[in-house]
């Protein structure tokens, strides 16, 4: 006796299936439905619908995975930042992770922030929490909100920028040293 994909997930096990092969979906740049997210997982059309209301909930969730995974790389990045080499070294991974990941950045930023997803809302807070703490331990004196927020729409521009085109650079190492310079620039001009 066989048994089908449809035997196979058990225990949140068909939600992950489902992520992951939306994951797949979205970074090959394919039309993202969950139709054909069901599909490909090997699930009847209305599995998805057990986990997700629509696709506007699948794509939160996706979202929530990708402000996990950014996280993840910022503290790998740099764990306790406390010097400005440490926020640019922060920059250059935020940076990283929206060329490296464009279509899950645009995904995460292109869209309206989905209020009614806690999960979705706890993993975008938890990231700017960390940028802020960062630059009030670099910036003591400073309004750590305010430079916060300076400083993340430097980086988030620069990334959105790369990603359109607008600025050239034929490496990986060009654009770290034009967001370590950008970076540096702003803090000097911030600490006159």
């Amino acid at each position: 006796m066989s048994t089908s994909s449809k035997d196979t997930y058990h225990h949140g096990e068909l939600r992950n299936a489902l992520l992951t092969t939306a994951m797949q979906l979205l970074e090959a740049g394919e039309p993202l439905s969950l139709r054909e997210v069901a599909r490909r997982t090997g699930v009847s059309p209305t599995a998805p619908y057990r986990h997700y209301a629509d696709k506007d909930a699948l794509e939160s969730a996706l979202a929530t995975e990708g402000f996990r995974d950014l996280r993840a790389r910022l503290v790998a990045a740099s764990p306790e930042p406390a010097t400005p080499a440490a926020l640019a070294d922060l920059a250059v991974a935020y940076v990283r992770f929206a060329l490296e990941r464009p279509a899950m950045f645009r995904l995460m930023f292109g869209n309206e922030c989905d209020d009614s997803n806690d999960q979705r809302v706890v993993a975008a807070s938890s990231i700017r929490r960390f940028l802020s703490d960062a630059v009030g331990r670099v910036f003591p004196e400073a309004d750590g909100p305010a430079l916060a927020v300076a400083s993340w729409s430097l980086v988030h521009g620069l990334a959105f920028l790369h990603l359109d085109g607008k600025l050239a650079a034929a490496t990986p190492n060009e654009v770290d040293l034009r967001v370590r310079t950008s970076i540096k620039a702003i803090l000097t001009v911030r600490g006159q």
